[in-house]
């Protein structure tokens, strides 16, 4: 542990802290708990290594999930450069009722809506940049909005970065092409979204209740949060019922899912790169079949 973070802690918080212990943490951060002399316990984010201002967007995503009130939101304490104290939620096993409660409570932010497409500032989804402030033709039109923002963005950086080859350029132009009829029959609602939700990115919180972490918030289509959820392994079957019991999806959601899939599969293909590759192909292939 880097003593000038005790430092900073210690004097903006006016505590003491005890020896730490370390946690695990994601691909990114390093992590820990820390108790200090009054036996209260934080939960500490670090990263000496990252961009400046990437914590700051991290605490500002947790408040504006926090403002739904509907779901559990560790609450940022302190945000520096190279680290976020957040709350420490001390975790139980899931309630009986979890899944059902958490559907509805997924249900419930994405009816927290905003008049506008994107975030007033730009964040990041992992460590890449993600960019949330739209063009004036995209600040009410979703499809543009996501063509540019996401899809488009992420295969610039893949070409910086050599993935682009002709197969994957053939299948962006075609996605460029017929975005329109793809995304068809879908909502044109600028809806609260975690951003980046999968298994990793919640807890459950004392009560075995769900509690969402490390978000890429942006006002966005809700199908896109639910189909993140669904690359790696997907959710049980009674999340997503009471989902749509609670906020019954349009029609056709199952086609569109694989395009909100694609964000993120070319993200990870230009943090990770390797398999990622064909997983990418394998959804550009299935909309140009």
């Amino acid at each position: 542990m880097d003593k000038s973070i005790y430092d900073i802690i210690e004097k903006k918080l006016k505590i003491k802290i005890r020896p730490s212990r370390s946690v695990g943490g994601g691909c990114i951060n390093d992590a820990e708990v820390l108790v200090d002399d009054k036996g209260n316990s934080y939960f500490l984010k670090k990263n000496l290594n990252s961009p400046p201002d990437m914590f700051f967007k991290e605490a500002n995503g947790l408040n504006e999930l926090a403002r739904a009130s509907v779901i559990r939101i560790p609450k940022p304490l302190l945000v520096d450069e190279n680290f976020l104290l957040l709350e420490h939620i001390k975790s139980s096993p899931k309630s009986k009722n979890f899944d059902t409660n958490f559907g509805i409570a997924f249900a419930k932010l994405h009816k927290y809506t905003n008049k506008e497409f994107g975030f007033f500032e730009d964040n990041y989804i992992g460590s890449t940049p993600q960019k949330n402030i739209p063009d004036n033709d995209e600040k009410t039109n979703w499809i543009k909005f996501y063509l540019n923002k996401r899809i488009l963005f992420q295969f610039r950086l893949l070409e910086k970065k050599g993935y682009a080859d002709s197969k994957l350029r053939k299948g962006i132009k075609f996605i460029e092409d017929n975005i329109e009829n793809i995304l068809s029959g879908s909502e044109n609602i600028p809806s609260l979204l975690h951003g980046d939700l999968w298994s990793g990115n919640y807890i459950t919180d004392e009560n075995g209740e769900a509690c969402l972490i490390d978000p890429a918030v942006y006002y966005g289509n809700r199908e896109a949060d639910l189909a993140m959820t669904k690359l790696f392994g997907g959710f049980s079957s009674t999340f997503y019922k009471s989902y749509q019991e609670e906020f019954p999806l349009p029609d056709g959601y199952e086609y569109r899912e694989n395009i909100y899939k694609l964000y993120h599969l070319m993200n990870h293909l230009n943090l990770f790169g390797g398999s990622y590759y064909y997983q990418t192909i394998s959804i550009l292939d299935f909309y140009s079949k």
